[in-house]
């Protein structure tokens, strides 16, 4: 395939609806929106969250009283860790960043500072999932421009859900494979910390992501 070929191809890409990097952020607000909108129904009427009883176990214990700590740091960090994989594989596991993230830390985060109308409100809460989506779908496709550059990516049909839990552990070697097709700095990158990670015992597909991205950013792909 020529480069002319390539080029009117991404042009094809762009211009439709369900591969068009603009529209992604639309599908995350839609889900962000529902999402929150759930966790204030749970939080005014104890039904309606869109987690694990487990997870929302946590948030029920700050709204008894006893702080919103546990909810905020678990479900924030879910929803970075989810955010920087999104970016790298072009997957938006949707139970870890919006569910967990969206649905219950940000709630936690608010709440803890003493912010209730996003969460009490159920117009505020649509409008608070709906902006914080569209923010997460611009952040992914920018770290993803900015490392792997692979504008083709069909980001409205890679959303997974409900598998980040469970196949987590395999994600490892397709992030390796997905930064070394990119360039050989960002493989390189993804192999080292990939390798760091399983020395310290942690999950592969962590090191994996911030080797990439760290290399990436030194040796950023020319788009050109």
């Amino acid at each position: 395939m020529t480069n002319q070929q390539e080029t009117m191809n991404e042009e094809l890409y762009n211009k439709n609806f369900w591969y068009a990097d603009w529209s992604f952020p639309i599908f995350v607000a839609l889900l962000s929106a529902g999402i929150f909108a759930g966790t204030h129904m749970y939080f005014q009427y104890h039904i309606g969250a869109f987690n694990d009883v487990a997870i929302v176990a946590m948030l029920e214990a700050g709204i008894q009283g006893a702080g919103y700590g546990a909810a905020a740091a678990f479900g924030a960090s879910f929803l970075f860790a989810r955010i920087l994989e999104g970016s790298l594989v072009g997957i938006l596991d949707i139970g870890g960043s919006l569910q967990t993230g969206i649905g219950i830390g940000v709630p936690a985060l608010l709440l803890g500072a003493g912010i209730t109308a996003p969460v009490e409100s159920f117009a505020l809460s649509l409008i608070t999932g709906g902006l914080l989506g569209i923010i997460i779908g611009y952040v992914i496709i920018g770290i993803r421009k900015f490392t792997v550059g692979q504008s083709n990516s069909t980001f409205g049909a890679d959303i997974m859900m409900g598998a980040g839990n469970a196949s987590g552990r395999f994600l490892g070697p397709l992030i390796v494979i997905s930064a070394a097709s990119a360039s050989i700095p960002i493989g390189v990158g993804s192999i080292i910390g990939a390798a760091i990670f399983y020395a310290w015992k942690k999950p592969v597909a962590g090191g994996a992501i911030l080797g990439a991205m760290l290399l990436g950013a030194f040796f950023p792909i020319s788009l050109d």
